[in-house]
Formats: C-alpha cells, sequence, structure tokens
C-alpha cells in the first residue's frame, strides 16, 4: 500500500502502482486539506466573486458569466465537450500513472473539490477501472486537456473503460461495482482536466525505464568491447576523475567491474595496438552523458509529480489564475532525454556494427558459422539496427520548439509536451531493441575468444542468455532468438542485477 499525501511522490512509487497494481491510500492530512480547500471554495461562491472557469466560461469564453444554476452543468459540458481525442489509446500502465498523478496533486488541497471525487479516483486505482485515453490531442499548454478529460469521463459514468481484460461502457460497470456516478460541482470538471498528467505520468514510467536501460547497456557493451578484444585502460579512474561528471566516473567504474579478471583482455594486454575506436574506448563520456541527463529528467518529472498544475488554484483568502498548467518543464526535458537515448543508441550501433564487420572486428564476417559463403549470420541485424537509429534521429527533432495558438488566440503559446513524449517513448523502445541486439551479437562475439573466458560477471551474462537462446552453426531465423533477449531488458527488466 502506498500512502498519498501530495508531496513526496516518487518515480518508483509510480512504477509500482502503475505497472504493478499496488493500492494506494490517501493520508489523513492530506484529506482535511482537500475538505478545507472545498469549505474555501465555498464561501467564495457565496461571497458571489468572479472566478474563471468556476462561474465564468473556459477559455476565450472566460468573459462570460454563467449564472448559479448552471454551474454544475458548465462542468459537465466541459468534461463532455473536451474529451477529444484520437488516435491509439494509451497504455494501461499510463492511464494508472494518470490517474495516480492527479489524485496526488488534486490532494494538496488547492483544487477546490470535494473528498468524493478523490476518493473516486482512488478506487478506480485499486478496482482496476481503466478509462481508455486516446493519446493523441494534447498540445500541453493548459495541461493535457483531452486526455484528462477520456480520463475523467468515466467517473461520472461516461465514455469507456477497460475492466477486467475488457473494453466496456463505463456506465455498465459502475452499477456492476455498485458505484454511483459523480455528480460534478462547481470547478470540480476543471481540477479533473487542468494539469500535466497525462505527459508526467507516461514520463515518469519512461524515465523508470530509461533509468535501467542504461545500467543495462553498460553491462552489455563491456561484453562487447572484451569480444573485439578492446581495452580497458581508457577506463582508468584517473582518467575520469580529471573530468568530473558523475555518469562518467559511475560508467566507467561499471566497466572496470564487469571486466575485471577476463582471460580475454589478459590475453591481449601488451599488444601493439594503441587505442580503440572511440565506440569502445568513449563508452563512460557518452553512456555516462546519457545517464547524467536520465537523473536531471528525473529529478524535473519529480518535481512537477508533486506540483499543483490547476488552475485556478484556491488559496485560503482569493482565487488565483495563473499557468502552472503550461507543460514546458515536461516537455524540455522529454526532448533533452530523446537526444541522449538516441545517442545510446546511437553508439550501441557502431559497437555492432564492429561486431560483424570483419573488417575491424577480426572475427567471422557477419558471426557466420558453418561453411563459409553459405551463411550470412547476422549480417542483416546490424541493418535493422541502423533503421532504428535512424529513426531516433528524425524523432530527436525537438516538439517543444513548435507551438500553434489555440483557444481563439488566447492560449497563444502551447508546449507540445504531450508530443514530446510520446515520441521519446518510441525512442526509448527502439533503443531497447537495439541494445538487444547488441546483446545477441555480443554472446555470439564471445563463443569465437574460446577457449579463452571473460569475466565472471560477462560469463553470468553469457550463460544467461544462452540458457534461452541456443547457439548455432547454420542460419536460422533469429527472430525467436531476438524477442527472447529483448525480453529480458526490455520495460525495466534489471538484467545488471541478475548477473
Amino acid at each position: 500500500m502506498i500512502e498519498i499525501n501530495g508531496n513526496d511522490l516518487k518515480i518508483d512509487q509510480i512504477v509500482r502502482v502503475a505497472r504493478f497494481g499496488e493500492k494506494v491510500e490517501i493520508s489523513e492530512t492530506a484529506m482535511d486539506r482537500v475538505r478545507r480547500s472545498r469549505k474555501n471554495l465555498e464561501r467564495f461562491l457565496k461571497e458571489k466573486r468572479v472566478m474563471y472557469g468556476i462561474n465564468t466560461g473556459f477559455g476565450a469564453l472566460g468573459n462570460t458569466r454563467i449564472s448559479s444554476e448552471n454551474l454544475r452543468k458548465l462542468q459537465l459540458n466541459l468534461l463532455r465537450s473536451h474529451a477529444a481525442g484520437v488516435g491509439d489509446p494509451l497504455e494501461d500502465e499510463e492511464v494508472r500513472a494518470m490517474m495516480l498523478l492527479r489524485l496526488n496533486s488534486l490532494v494538496k488541497g488547492f483544487s477546490g473539490v470535494r473528498e468524493d471525487v478523490v476518493l473516486r479516483i482512488r478506487d478506480f486505482l485499486n478496482m482496476n477501472i481503466i478509462p481508455i485515453v486516446p493519446s493523441q490531442g494534447s498540445v500541453g499548454a493548459s495541461g493535457d486537456l483531452a486526455p484528462l478529460a477520456h480520463l475523467a469521463l468515466p467517473l461520472i459514468g461516461e465514455w469507456k473503460v477497460k475492466y477486467g481484460g475488457r473494453i466496456r461502457e463505463a456506465s455498465e460497470v459502475l452499477r456492476e461495482l455498485k458505484l454511483n456516478p459523480l455528480k460534478l460541482r462547481e470547478k470540480e470538471g476543471l481540477a479533473l482536466i487542468n494539469g500535466t498528467q497525462g505527459m508526467t505520468g507516461v514520463l515518469g514510467l519512461i524515465i523508470h525505464d530509461a533509468e535501467v536501460l542504461v545500467e543495462n547497456s553498460i553491462l552489455i557493451s563491456s561484453m562487447s568491447v572484451d569480444a573485439l578484444m578492446g581495452s580497458t585502460t581508457p577506463f582508468d579512474h584517473r582518467i575520469h576523475e580529471l573530468r568530473p561528471h558523475k555518469g562518467q566516473i559511475h560508467v566507467a567504474k561499471k566497466l572496470r567491474e564487469y571486466m575485471k579478471g577476463s582471460e580475454i583482455r589478459r590475453s591481449h594486454i601488451h599488444c601493439p595496438k594503441v587505442q580503440d575506436a572511440y565506440s569502445l574506448r568513449v563508452i563512460p563520456q557518452v553512456v555516462g552523458a546519457v545517464k547524467d541527463t536520465v537523473d536531471y529528467a528525473k529529478a524535473v518529472c519529480e518535481t512537477e509529480i508533486n506540483s499543483v498544475t490547476d488552475n485556478p488554484l484556491i488559496f485560503e483568502d482569493s482565487v488565483v489564475s495563473g499557468g502552472n498548467f503550461h507543460g514546458e518543464p515536461v516537455a524540455f526535458v522529454s526532448d533533452f532525454l530523446a537526444i541522449a537515448l538516441t545517442e545510446l543508441s546511437n553508439i550501441s550501433e557502431r559497437r555492432i556494427d564492429r561486431l560483424v564487420n570483419p573488417l575491424v572486428s577480426e572475427l567471422p564476417p557477419f558471426l557466420a558459422g558453418g561453411k563459409k559463403g553459405l551463411n550470412s549470420g547476422f549480417m542483416l541485424w546490424q541493418y535493422t539496427a541502423a533503421s532504428l537509429v535512424s529513426e531516433n534521429k528524425v524523432l530527436s527533432h525537438p516538439a517543444s520548439v513548435d507551438s500553434i495558438p489555440t483557444s481563439g488566440n488566447l492560449e497563444d503559446h502551447v508546449s507540445m509536451g504531450m508530443n514530446s513524449v510520446l515520441k521519446l517513448k518510441r525512442i526509448l523502445r527502439n533503443t531497447e531493441k537495439v541494445v538487444a541486439i547488441e546483446l545477441m551479437l555480443a554472446v555470439r562475439a564471445l563463443e569465437f575468444r574460446r577457449p579463452l573466458k571473460s569475466s565472471e560477471k560477462i560469463e553470468n551474462l553469457y550463460r544467461k542468455v544462452r540458457e534461452n537462446v541456443p547457439s548455432f552453426d547454420e542460419d536460422r531465423c533469429f527472430q525467436d532468438d531476438f524477442a527472447k533477449i529483448l525480453g529480458m531488458i526490455e520495460k525495466g527488466r534489471k538484467l545488471y542485477e541478475e548477473v
């Protein structure tokens, strides 16, 4: 059980709830804040204050006053009209992350919703009722309006949800579970859709998986370096202490640990070669920079996770309109992380090429077995890696530098943060595939160095792969091999902890 208080939710907790279904509860302190915020709002309503989106229209209609008898209808119409998303739905875990983050923001006590609203979101999470949320349609300015509207509609018994593994009408599921649809009151529709929880929820899961992928890639690259008879000299701690970036020092240290005691390394330690290619020699500098970028993105994301991104905000003495819903911080780090992960795939692909390229590897062409010329081995897997990396480079163009005005030119600068995050997700999945290809080839290359053995850690990795994927002499379709190896590292599986 994870207790939500609005202040200290971490990415690993998001993963536990969103991906693995851990239950959530709301702290009593947070519930007290929710109740006080609602009381303040109701006091302002009695005082007949003019409050944007509470007794006025929205966006360019913000100057239009709404009569008291229509205030609740205003919130209902807002959800219905703003559910304008299109495209493939977000993954179940991404929607659950969105719900968790929306809940965490509301319980900070500045949104003016009733406790019934936050309890209903909690119940949806704990009962695994998953709204269907189309992935496209957010410009990331007044938050993720369209995705969050789709997220919110099922709370009032409208739109569709996934429950019990099937997509069903929300009203049908609520009846089955004996849950009454929420009846929205003043401000609550706006509070449910104004925020960055769409882009931030997806980003949180990406950052978790990116952290793990970086660590997996360090282990896998150490196998490639040894199989290619690369030097460990560039990983000497003295080099990296003179350029003390945390990520660089970390990666060099891990490479030294992974390759310690390798017979292969000892066999060529006095060879005449002076320097290795950059894709082997500068792993600490490149992958270390990727790690530093992931760490930076994590810090920004966790700040956003525990922020209030609603508008307007309910304080003790006033209702204040601002712009915390603008997704620029999330958009920027998503674009930055996209560049970093593209570079991770880029340098991995260069090692893949060296593993199959007989001009530089001193290994059989394409790591093929059997009769020479009759088998092509892993020739085409370098093509596949090249294709994935090329796609990543295209996707690395920043979405956050674009802006198209919306809402009658009132929202004249938008972040496009959700676009940044969605293309980042594709880059992450492409990069996982490239790193998996490197592992598949590095394991094969290691076999051509026998009877020499690598280090204990690398040999453990070799055995772990070969337990699932047999070696070969003649060509076969390697799709099943690749799928099994990808399954060992994708979606946050910590291969580096298993060896």
